[in-house]
């Protein structure tokens, strides 16, 4: 009986320490850096880092729910930019109403999004790593085509606002100094945390991600379940995108280059796993304030560009292997294939 206990007990504490995993990284890398650079633990950097951090957060909550449904989004970086070009053609050439302009932004990153998932479900392409390889291409010829590969400049003051202004126009004050496009994210991922865990289609993306094979057998609609992530990408690359351009007051065709890595990154260093059916928003959240207390403190510590493609590589590989090791992996890919001879 005591031994049962004891292996209760030490089955809880090891998943506490796995859950808090991602939070003791992100507390130890933040001591590290306060002890290294004397200006990385300022209010200035700090807020500085929150509102960089508003991008990578909308396009990780994206891919969260592919991920969760044990799919990737690829195209996640070149749906944001087309998004935002199209938006930025309507207002700054087509004098288009500006708050219509973002309602256009946003229903083209989920356009873009359905078609993702269309290819995915209805053309049946094998996994959604050619599906959206593919469209990431296409999104970004398309975005070339339309700009003649020069930005846009002069975004409506709407679009500022959203990625560039402060909670008050009182710099002295304390919402003063707090950046909007951080506030707008972490509301969206309140609003993202009761839509996963209190809503039909929020579980039955776990249960799609847990086991297709079962999903569809207790009478889930897997096609709209993998169709409905991919529009729900498209949706967040596009309010990120909102919130890239407001910061630079421009859009650039090529800015949507290798943010889907910050993305990957993020979320299973967050605890989502590549398998599918695990992870959650506040993992999710905690890993992109990782990844971006990472880059500004390699940026504070002079390391090169190149230096930080290789760091964020690595962490990416390690990331997945104790995803991997942690949930069982080896043996969960085993009874995949089992399952697909079974069905063949």
């Amino acid at each position: 009986m005591n031994n049962k206990n004891n292996n209760k007990v030490a089955g809880k504490a090891a998943e506490l320490i796995s859950k808090s995993g991602p939070l003791v990284a992100l507390i130890l890398l933040c001591i590290f850096l306060t002890f290294k650079n004397e200006n990385f633990f300022t209010s200035t950097n700090l807020l500085n880092v929150a509102r960089q951090a508003a991008l990578n957060g909308f396009l990780s909550l994206g891919m969260m729910v592919c991920i969760l449904t044990a799919g990737i989004d690829l195209s996640i970086g070149y749906t944001m930019t087309l998004s935002t070009i199209i938006m930025a053609k309507c207002a700054v050439e087509a004098g288009v109403n500006p708050v219509l302009c973002l309602i256009i932004g946003i229903l083209t990153g989920g356009l873009l999004g359905l078609v993702n998932g269309l290819l995915l479900t209805k053309c049946k392409l094998p996994h959604p790593f050619i599906s959206t390889l593919g469209t990431q291409n296409i999104y970004k010829g398309i975005g070339l085509v339309i700009t003649g590969a020069t930005p846009i400049a002069g975004m409506p003051a709407v679009v500022k606002w959203a990625g560039s202004s402060f909670l008050s126009s009182s710099q002295d004050s304390f919402l003063g100094k707090i950046p909007s496009s951080f506030v707008i994210m972490l509301i969206v991922y309140v609003l993202f945390s009761v839509f996963l865990n209190y809503t039909t289609l929020g579980r039955h993306i776990y249960a799609v991600g847990g086991n297709i094979n079962t999903a569809g057998l207790s009478g889930i609609n897997v096609d709209f379940v993998r169709t409905s992530v991919y529009v729900i990408s498209g949706v967040m690359a596009a309010l990120g995108g909102i919130m890239l351009t407001g910061r630079t007051d421009s859009v650039y065709p090529l800015s949507g280059n290798l943010l889907e890595n910050d993305a990957i990154a993020a979320v299973i260093i967050g605890g989502t796993s590549f398998f599918g059916g695990k992870g959650n928003v506040l993992g999710t959240f905690t890993g992109v304030l990782l990844i971006a207390v990472l880059r500004n403190g390699l940026n504070l510590l002079n390391v090169s560009s190149d230096m930080q493609t290789i760091f964020l590589g690595a962490i990416i590989i390690v990331a997945v292997f104790i995803d991997v090791v942690r949930g069982g992996g080896f043996k969960r890919v085993k009874r995949m294939k089992k399952e697909e001879k079974a069905a063949a």
